[in-house]
Formats: C-alpha cells, structure tokens, sequence
C-alpha cells in the first residue's frame, strides 16, 4: 500500500503558506498516483478539491507575525519635543502689524540692544518685514552636540507671508527650560499668493514653513541605558496581555533562556549584558525577533464630525430586526411685496410667505445578522441608511446586544 508522509525536514519559508502549498501539492500528486485505476477526470476532482480544502485553511491562517520594533519600543529611546521663539525678517512687505502685534517691535528693540544698537523709547517702530514666530523641532535619541535637526517656523501674530524670509538665531528649550538646540536659516515656504485690486489668490498656507537642518544640537539629553544592573524595559504600543505573553516566550526561545519577564500587559523586563557593545547587540536581536499578535478585540469606530463609520474584522451581528425611516423637514420660504394705494398713507413692505412640508419615509423591519465582516456591511448596507443614521443604529444595535464590538466615538 502506498504510504503518504507528510514529516520531514522543517521547510526553511517566509511563512505556512508555503507549507500548506506543498502539502497541497503532495497530496494532490497522491490521489493521482494511487487512484490510477479510476478515471482520471474522477482524480482530477478529487485533487482539486483537496486544493479547495487546503485554501480555505490558508484564509483561515492567523495574524502575520511582526518584528518587535513593530509592536513595542525601548523605555528611555524617545524623541524630545523642543520649542523657541524669535523673528523672521527680510520679508517683502509681509510682516506683522506692530499696531496690532506689540510684542514684535518689542522683541525686535531686546534684540537690538543685545548687539549694541539703542532705540530711543517711545519711538513707535513701523515694521512690515518683521515676525514673531514659534520655532518647534523633535530632539531624536542619541543627539550630538554639531548634529542638525529639521525646525518648522510658525507666525503667531498677523503675518500674510513668512515666503523670503531669513529666521534669526533663536533658541530651542526644552521641558525642563535648559537649551538643547540654537536654530536659524532662511524660510522654505510651499504655499505662494497673490493680491491686487481687492481681489487676492493663495495657494497653500504661507503662515509656517520648515528649514531643513536649520538647527545646531548644542546638548545632549542624558540617557543611561542599562544603568540598574542591565535591565531594560520593552514597553508595547499597545496594552495587550496574549501579546506580552506570546512576545516573552518568542524572545526566551530566541535567546535560549530566560532573559524576559512581564511586568504588565504593557511592559517586560529584559536581563541584558553589563557591557554598552553587548547590549546593543541584545537590543538588536529583541527588535527582530517575529511574534504574531493576538487578534484586536471587536471595535467599532465612530466619527461624528464627519460621520466615519470604520470597523475591523472582528465585527460579528447576531439576529436583529431593524425599522429605519428618515424625517424630512422641507421650509420654502418666498418673498411677496405689500403695496399700498396710490395716493394713501401705507408704506411698502415686504411680506414672507413660509411654506412647511414634513415628509417621512416608510420604514419596514429587516432582519440583520452577520458573523463575518462582510456580512455585517451587506446587513447594514441593506437598511439603506446615511452615515449619520447609521451611527444611532449601531449604537442601537449595541444597545439590545446584538452587536458584539466596542463602540468608540471620536
């Protein structure tokens, strides 16, 4: 009897698709080799049904695994915001309004005085190519002193245009007020506008701008990686216990031993090396290791501002009947004239005639049900309903248990 074996040595792949391929394969050249007997259309069927089967198990494969460095980070290897302000000039007549904008002539007269120019007080500065702006960056981990970071210039007063103009050396703080970074340069604005006669054209915003490599790292922020014995901490995006768990169990396996602990649903502990070079090396291999997620909890997400209705595949509809009907409130109102008699006392006024309609549609009971993503967009596609009102009815739905997902309004 002809014997089918399905072990072997473990097939090196991207993934158990390419498994479930060649078992379907072999299984496919086995019903054609032991069936020859049989008509080879009767074979043909029988191996392309087995193909069939082997496909839906391949729909039915579980989440892809993903790096670490997908799912978690480093506790301490952050970015740092900084913040600073100061003047942009060399504008073409595009600056802020010093009648309206005070602070700018004021910071233009501290300014000038630091560098030994004095300005008579009371003298009223009439400045159109001058702004005040906010200057913000991101300070990445492991910055250097010399080292440039991207700056983005906004205008904070009344300015039309910052196109053309030349920031000034402004400094960068951070959260704790010490200077990390000193930035200046000239403006890279995207936007461009035009204005004559009272008519006026833009295209983009001119109000802020970036200057690549426009900063100067003066500071480094302290980071002691390590520091307690070796130990670093995994911190997850987000909170999730089978996640922890099956990303401990991929990174002992890794290593070969117990070097991760869960703290949380959010946070494991890692035993690294004392040494900086060998840690780095341990850091490296904990970001490439693969783990597969554990499937995201039934949600849906509502926005209300624009009436976004967005669901993940976890979404299932259990039996419901459902009445949807829409009111309508139509009001035409048009405008008649009164006039009086010739020759009498009356005035001419005008008189609205308001015309109020109230439409409702018919609305009859529909059964929805669904236990695959699909069939819960083609239940509620059938109701017919708006955005809007598709919202009140999965919140309803919701509400007599039927729908099993978390509703979240943002």
């Amino acid at each position: 009897m002809t014997e089918l074996l399905l072990t072997g040595p473990a097939i090196k792949g991207p993934s158990m698709k390419e498994r479930q391929r060649l078992t379907a394969m072999r299984l496919s050249s086995f019903w054609r080799s032991s069936l020859g007997v049989i008509n080879r259309r009767i074979a043909n069927t029988w191996a392309l049904q087995l193909c069939a089967l082997v496909f839906i198990s391949l729909l039915a494969l579980p989440a892809q695994a993903e790096s670490v460095r997908e799912l978690a980070s480093f506790a301490g290897v952050r970015d740092n915001q900084l913040v600073g302000y100061g003047l942009v000039v060399g504008l073409d007549s595009t600056g802020d309004q010093t009648t309206q904008a005070p602070f700018t002539s004021q910071s233009l007269t501290n300014m000038l005085s630091q560098l030994g120019v004095t300005v008579p007080s009371g003298t009223n500065l009439q400045l159109r190519n001058v702004a005040a702006v906010m200057v913000t960056a991101d300070l990445p981990p492991f910055s250097r002193p010399g080292q440039r970071l991207d700056i983005v210039v906004s205008s904070i007063a009344n300015a039309r245009s910052l196109r053309g103009g030349t920031l000034l050396m402004t400094p960068l703080k951070g959260a704790d007020g010490d200077t990390y970074a000193i930035a200046q340069g000239n403006m890279l604005v995207g936007g461009a506008g035009a204005q004559a006669g009272g008519s006026s054209v833009q295209i983009n915003q001119q109000a802020s701008g970036r200057i690549p490599n426009g900063a100067l790292v003066e500071r480094e922020v302290p980071l002691n990686l390590g520091g307690n014995g070796g130990m670093l901490e995994l911190q997850l995006n987000d909170a999730d216990f089978g996640t922890v768990q099956r990303m401990v169990t991929a990174i002992n396996n890794e290593f070969g031993q117990s070097v991760a602990y869960a703290r949380n649903g959010r946070v494991i502990a890692l035993d690294g090396p004392n040494d900086d070079n060998a840690r780095v090396n341990f850091m490296a291999r904990v970001e490439n290791v693969q783990v597969t997620p554990t499937e995201a909890p039934a949600r849906v997400v509502l926005n209300s501002r624009t009436g976004s209705v967005v669901m993940n595949s976890a979404v299932t509809l259990r039996e419901a009947a459902v009445a949807h009907g829409s009111l309508s409130i139509m009001i035409d109102t048009q405008f008649g004239v009164s006039q009086p008699n010739p020759f009498g006392e009356g005035e001419t006024v005008v008189v609205p005639d308001a015309d109020i309609e109230i439409e409702q549609q018919e609305a009859y009971l529909q059964i929805v049900e669904g236990a695959q993503l699909n069939e819960v967009v083609n239940a509620l596609n059938a109701l017919g309903a708006t955005p809007q009102d598709l919202m009140s009815i999965l919140e309803a739905l919701k509400a007599s248990g039927s729908l099993r997902a978390e509703l979240e309004v943002i």
